[in-house]
């Protein structure tokens, strides 16, 4: 996915196929609504993108697709069964200590979900797990509101 709409997109169509139709307060129909997870209008929604580093740029070294995959598995999608997007990505980040940047080949996880407790506890214990993983230091979290139509 190269746009954010694209991300968007992606995450409707794994939402399901309903078809039912709403009207909304800003005159945009809905494609599916009716149930908890794929309410017809949403209020209180976020959009959190994370950033994990795999390995080096130039490098043959790191988080391989498949260990990617069963992390995705074991700890982003028990805690959101609903859907998410991701996108590869170069990065480059400067540690603690060191005088240039590292390049990193990345992933982006694009979350988006109703702003509660439990998920922002979720969105941090998914940070804390790759952490203790891999051993980085960081994983950059960047949550913004959202305005979003099922």
């Amino acid at each position: 996915m190269k746009t954010w709409a694209g991300a968007i997109l992606s995450l409707a169509l794994l939402a399901g196929t309903g078809c039912a139709t709403a009207q909304h307060e800003t005159g945009a129909a809905a494609t599916l609504k009716g149930d908890a997870a794929h309410p017809d209008q949403t209020k209180g929604w976020v959009s959190t993108s994370l950033y994990f580093g795999l390995g080096l740029a130039d490098g043959d070294t790191g988080v391989t697709e498949a260990q990617w995959r069963n992390f995705l598995d074991r700890e982003v999608s028990t805690r959101f069964p609903d859907g998410l997007s991701v996108r590869d990505v170069y990065g480059q980040w400067r540690g603690k200590g060191q005088d240039t940047p590292e390049r990193l080949r990345s992933k982006e996880l694009l979350l988006l979900y109703p702003d509660t407790p439990k998920a922002r506890a979720d969105v941090e214990a998914i940070r804390a797990a790759w952490k203790r993983q891999t051993g980085d230091q960081s994983v950059l979290r960047v949550t913004q509101p959202a305005d979003v139509s099922f």
